[in-house]
């Protein structure tokens, strides 16, 4: 995890250089993200491209978030953190939220894991056996 004040290519570069640095025993290293503009962007290609990259992309398809695991995360985080509920200040917000991912969430994770993993089954029965 890093902060920025902004997201966009030149952060989403620094988080990449992160996360090869915190794995550095890792031949490769798979990300999955979103569609956002700054994941496509030609500085963040550019970056990728460079000879020893360790770190491959994969795109979630747009059309369905509910099958990225960061997104389920944010939701669980929303519902926790944000829905209901009023921060003073910023960093208050920042605070709770960061409290949530660090601290609340691998505490409780036997209660959230079923939340965020990606276990799903596969449904074999047509729509009219229902």
């Amino acid at each position: 995890m890093i902060e920025a004040l902004s997201v966009n290519a030149i952060s989403t570069i620094m988080l990449m250089r992160a996360i090869e640095a915190m794995y550095p025993g890792k031949r490769l290293i798979h990300l999955f993200l979103d569609n956002a503009r700054y994941h496509h962007a030609k500085l963040v290609q550019a970056w990728l491209a460079r000879s020893g990259c360790r770190i491959k992309l994969h795109f979630v398809p747009a059309y369905c978030p509910h099958l990225d695991a960061i997104e389920r995360l944010w939701g669980l985080m929303h519902k926790h953190v944000t829905h209901n509920r009023c921060h003073e200040t910023f960093a208050d917000f920042k605070a709770a939220i960061l409290t949530f991912l660090r601290e609340e969430v691998p505490r409780k994770w036997d209660t959230y894991c079923d939340q965020v993993t990606d276990n799903f089954r596969i449904i074999t029965q047509g729509f009219s056996d229902f």
